[in-house]
């Protein structure tokens, strides 16, 4: 029966180009009609389960650096022996209306789980192979069927991450760091195309029509070309509504982009995107992994994504017994309850109309009679007065989310000040509701505005760069290919607390540099060591420089030419000298 399904599955997939050969073009308005649930959400979970859930990080008595789902790859793991962790992964303990219950507890709207990873291994019963759920476990039934009802009952879209490209374990799969038809078992030997034809194609189709997912999450291009992309592509209009990311490859860019384990500076400002990140420090399941994020960061990312106009996709690792472990659980349901109260200004907002908030961030939402500013307070300041930046427009109320409490507002010639209670309703976020009349009018603020503690953050993304070379690198949010010592940056900013400052900055480099830091006259300059990589910084510590009186300042770096070495950097920070 295997032969005769794989035989089927292989003519359809074959016949998938000429099928999807004139997709008609996509309007504006329609794709705003496929996006709007989607865009709405705001917050969905992730979910990365297979068999490398069995070695849990380790092989041979070595714990395998890297995340957990790559170890087959990191070890070199040869493809039978790889294989023979099948027989140990037996998930008797998966409950998948758990799951589902979960992510909505988590305040999440989505759910998107690995059909297909790295290695090869399929979730459900596939016609194609016999690495699969069904065949090569104990277990032997699907896990993804009753995972995608589980989250319909709870009202949750679901979708399925499928690697395309990279597989393990099939013959012809491509190899991440491997030249095409290269690998480090002679189990690889294969042709990529038939590989993409006799499993990528076939299982592709699998996913769509059985289980009829509201996203397809392609994972990775490697050795994809247009040619080999281009019947994928056509398979997903056997899903009418699909909303695909941008992995595929070949030119084929789908319809978010996919930070990962980031949240970009300034967001995108024409492309829907949805940041991908961790709970510990691996997507697959590890047993030592316990470098667990707080609650705080997790609300306070999902917060920043949202402010920029993106989707959080967190992600839980499961046991290969199919226990999502204890810490996730925890830290699911303390986010739970921040949602709860403060979902509203989460769920159906868009991005903020303020370039940056020295306190926190802004998600907002319009209407024909006015707009509602969802401020989300990280740092409440200490004389109870919050300063809205440029904020111009009529207000019409203002109250705190978390008890209806009015504050009373003032406006003046900085912005709107909101006056507080002493204390803040949450220590992770508090939101303050403030609705004003017709669409937001803020007037540009002057650059970075100092925060209620008296610090100053110059971020690399706020930089007035000046020269040829120099650049602002949104993937690693820093200020990079600075080959030529004439260019230099500046930032502009607003101090409403003079004194004297600690200036530190964030930097990264290979070799032995040094700038100056040039302020109102004065001028710090600052050596920087050999981090050993331009992705490893280092706080420096640079000096204290003095600011005479309140108002705008402008803070300027320049190279010393002599000796100059290129430098990524980070960040300035000014903190006020104890």
């Amino acid at each position: 029966m295997k032969r005769i399904l794989a035989s089927l599955w292989i003519l359809q997939s074959l016949l998938a180009p000429a099928l999807g050969a004139d997709v008609p073009v996509e309007t504006r308005a329609q794709r705003d009609a496929r996006m709007a649930w989607w865009r709405d959400a705001k917050f969905g979970m992730f979910i990365h389960w297979g068999v490398y859930a069995v070695p849990a990080g380790t092989y041979q008595g070595r714990q395998i650096p890297g995340i957990g789902e790559w170890i087959m790859r990191n070890a070199e793991i040869p493809v039978a022996e790889y294989r023979a962790f099948a027989r140990q992964f037996n998930p008797v303990r998966y409950d998948p209306a758990a799951w589902a219950q979960l992510a909505r507890d988590a305040g999440m709207r989505y759910i998107v789980i690995t059909s297909k990873h790295h290695d090869g291994f399929a979730l459900f019963p596939s016609g194609v192979t016999d690495w699969d759920i069904e065949d090569a476990t104990p277990y032997g039934k699907d896990l993804i069927g009753p995972l995608a009802q589980a989250a319909r009952e709870q009202g949750l879209r679901f979708g399925l991450y499928y690697s395309q490209a990279q597989d393990w374990t099939h013959p012809g799969g491509a190899k991440a760091r491997l030249q095409e038809g290269q690998g480090w078992d002679p189990a690889h030997r294969g042709n990529f195309d038939r590989y993409l034809k006799e499993i990528a194609a076939p299982q592709v189709r699998e996913i769509l029509t059985r289980y009829q997912p509201d996203i397809l999450w392609w994972d990775t291009p490697t050795w994809t070309t247009p040619e080999r992309a281009a019947p994928l592509y056509a398979l997903t209009a056997l899903r009418p509504g699909l909303i695909t990311n941008n992995r595929l490859g070949g030119g084929f860019s789908g319809d978010t982009e996919t930070p990962e384990q980031r949240i970009p500076a300034t967001g995108f400002a024409d492309r829907d995107w949805e940041t991908c990140m961790t709970l510990n420090g691996t997507w697959g399941y590890k047993s030592y992994d316990q470098n667990w994020k707080s609650a705080e960061t997790l609300v306070r990312n999902l917060i920043d994504i949202v402010s920029k106009g993106g989707n959080y996709l967190l992600n839980v690792g499961p046991t290969p017994e199919g226990v999502i472990p204890a810490p996730s659980i925890q830290r699911l349901r303390e986010v739970g309850a921040w949602m709860k109260v403060n979902g509203e200004a989460i769920y159906g907002t868009t991005s903020s109309p303020f370039k940056k908030l020295p306190w926190g961030r802004c998600t907002k939402k319009i209407a024909p009679d006015g707009a509602t500013l969802y401020l989300h307070v990280f740092q409440w300041p200490p004389d109870g007065r919050l300063l809205v930046p440029g904020l111009k427009s009529p207000v019409t109320s203002a109250t705190l989310m978390a008890n209806g409490v009015s504050l009373p507002t003032q406006a003046g010639p900085d912005g709107l000040t909101i006056s507080l209670p002493a204390s803040a309703p949450d220590p992770i976020s508090s939101t303050i509701v403030l609705r004003i009349q017709g669409a937001p009018d803020i007037k540009p603020s002057p650059g970075q505005i100092q925060a209620s503690d008296g610090s100053v953050t110059l971020p690399a993304s706020e930089a007035t760069l000046h020269g040829k070379t120099i650049r602002y690198e949104d993937a690693h949010d820093n200020l990079g290919y600075w080959t030529d010592p004439g260019d230099g940056a500046d930032w502009l900013f607003l101090v409403n607390q003079p004194g004297r400052f600690d200036v530190a900055v964030d930097v990264a480099s290979v070799g032995q540099a040094a700038f100056e830091i040039r302020l109102d006259g004065q001028t710090l300059r600052v050596s920087f060591p050999n981090t050993g990589d331009y992705t490893r910084y280092r706080t420096v510590p640079a000096g204290t420089l003095e600011i005479a009186a309140p108002g705008r300042t402008t803070l300027r770096v320049q190279p010393v030419r002599t000796g100059w070495r290129p430098v990524n950097l980070k960040s300035i920070r000014l903190t006020p000298s104890k």
